[in-house]
């Protein structure tokens, strides 16, 4: 299932039953989930964070902005933060087998909805924005309700990019965006005395006054309190504990230090792991270091086929390509199994009904490897890579060091390699299965063929590339050379497939 996040910011956090309708109009939906509401009475703001199936996204988040329009009168609201809607903001974040041009396609949609349906102005952010000035949420609420109420449609840099060229009376207007995912993150710094403090902090964090680049930060008092109030944008870029020791940093250069921090809404594992990494000086630290980690890979199954594909799509090196040749190999090599599954037990198959059982099984088999060689080649890039950041300052350091890299780019040139034959065995059996396995199926053993000559020669480019990489190619050759004989092997077996196809 291909599901998406979204985290509306609504303008109300001092009334429990208005955040309660709010949440129960999102929930209603089939198959959303509420995974979490935070509410600031300082702020008078609430963040509802659910995630939902990409097809009921729009729905659910329109509800919850139906129910904030008819509860919530701006003209009477007062907080902490700035605003400018009922239903302030409506970010959707890519999830597992999303991706961001998904989420600015929803985004659209909304806007489009929301404008027609409820009658609310909507201007597009972040990533979906239709203008470089409007980007940054900042610009685009520059005024607050009561700002944009006056100047809304006087120029285009106010003119919403769907609905009336008029706020809603009570409700305001809308920004939607689609962005990554982002952790609201606040840091104390004492009394309210403190708060001149706070906003200088802010001043010198955020990355639109020369701080941090992915940090959006205000200095404000919350319940009597100084707070350094911040969104982290992009936490790969600016991790949680660099904000947080620039804060302290630029606190301390006023004779402060913070007192806590809090994340309001959720926050990413992995952001969590880079902070307790960072404090403990790990070295070479892996988020699948952590026991719960492997513990739920296990029940669960491995990674699933979205989150390998969305893994893929990443801008991380690993996976790559050749963990999709192996994951491709596998993907026919389950088309192979599963044709012989189709012939197996037919009484006009019975001929072959034993040759077809052996080959369910050889199947199936070779599906467990070249899924385990997917894993193992995602691991053996990330040795190469430790092995390039191995010290080289002196003699030996170096010595060292092209002795690991030598003996990693080899390791990584024998697991594809180890693909690449398996890939042979099944070109083998999907050819088996086309001439012999159940007719109906024949062009599934067809796609299978297709997919295991196509991983064979992916496999062989990795072999290559890791042999190229190598200061003495001498090295691998043997490993290059049988590479290209596996390619030219599983060429002339997959060539048969077609024929029966025809």
């Amino acid at each position: 299932m291909r599901l998406v996040e979204c985290v509306p910011n609504f303008s109300e956090g001092r009334r429990p039953e208005v955040i309660a309708a709010i949440r129960d109009a999102i929930a209603a939906v089939d198959g959303v989930s509420i995974l979490d509401v935070s509410s600031d009475t300082s702020h008078n703001r609430s963040v509802i964070t659910f995630v939902a199936p990409l097809d009921r996204a729009v729905d659910a988040a329109l509800a919850g902005m139906r129910a904030a329009r008819d509860r919530i009168d701006l003209t009477t609201h007062a907080g902490e933060h700035p605003r400018m809607g009922a239903t302030d903001v409506v970010p959707f974040v890519p999830l597992e087998g999303t991706t961001m041009d998904d989420c600015i396609g929803l985004a659209r949609r909304l806007g489009e909805r929301a404008a027609a349906e409820l009658d609310i102005p909507v201007f597009l952010y972040e990533r979906a924005a239709t203008r470089p000035d409007r980007e940054n949420l900042a610009d685009v609420r520059r005024g607050e309700f009561e700002g944009l109420r006056d100047d809304i449609g006087t120029t285009p840099a106010r003119t919403p990019d769907f609905g009336p060229a008029r706020v809603h009376p009570t409700a305001g207007a809308t920004a939607v965006g689609a962005r990554p995912f982002l952790v609201a993150y606040n840091v104390y710094l004492g009394g309210a005395e403190h708060v001149p403090v706070a906003r200088a902090v802010a001043r010198a964090v955020r990355g639109s006054s020369g701080g941090l680049r992915y940090v959006k930060a205000l200095g404000l008092e919350v319940d009597g309190q100084a707070q350094v109030s911040m969104n982290l944008v992009d936490t790969e870029q600016t991790p949680v504990h660099r904000a947080f020791d620039m804060v302290r940093m630029e606190a301390e250069a006023h004779g402060l230090s913070p007192t806590w921090s809090e994340v309001v809404g959720l926050i990413p594992e992995r952001a969590l792991f880079d902070a307790a990494a960072r404090h403990l000086q790990l070295r070479d630290f892996h988020p699948d270091l952590v026991l719960e980690r492997k513990v739920r890979a296990a029940v669960e199954g491995g990674i699933s086929l979205s989150g390998f594909v969305a893994a893929v799509a990443s801008s991380a090196p690993v996976p790559g390509g050749g963990s999709v040749a192996a994951h491709a190999g596998a993907l026919g090599a389950a088309l192979a199994q599963m044709v012989a599954g189709l012939t197996v037990g037919r009484k006009k198959y019975a001929a072959v009904d034993a040759e077809m059982r052996e080959a369910a099984l050889q199947a199936a088999a070779l599906v467990t490897e070249l899924s385990a060689l997917a894993d193992r080649d995602a691991a053996s890039y990330a040795a190469v890579s430790a092995a390039y950041k191995l010290p080289h300052e002196h003699a030996d350091d170096t010595r060292r060091r092209n002795e690991a890299v030598t003996a990693a780019l080899l390791g990584a040139a024998d697991v594809p390699l180890e693909t690449a034959r398996a890939c042979v065995r099944v070109c083998g059996l999907a050819v088996a299965v086309a001439e012999k396995g159940n007719a109906n199926a024949v062009s599934d053993a067809g796609v299978a063929a297709l997919l295991a000559e196509a991983a064979c020669r992916g496999a062989a480019y990795n072999v290559r590339i890791n042999v190229a990489s190598l200061d003495d190619r001498s090295l691998g050759a043997s490993r290059a050379a049988e590479a290209a004989d596996l390619v030219a092997r599983a060429a002339t077996r997959a060539a048969r497939a077609p024929g029966r196809v025809e």
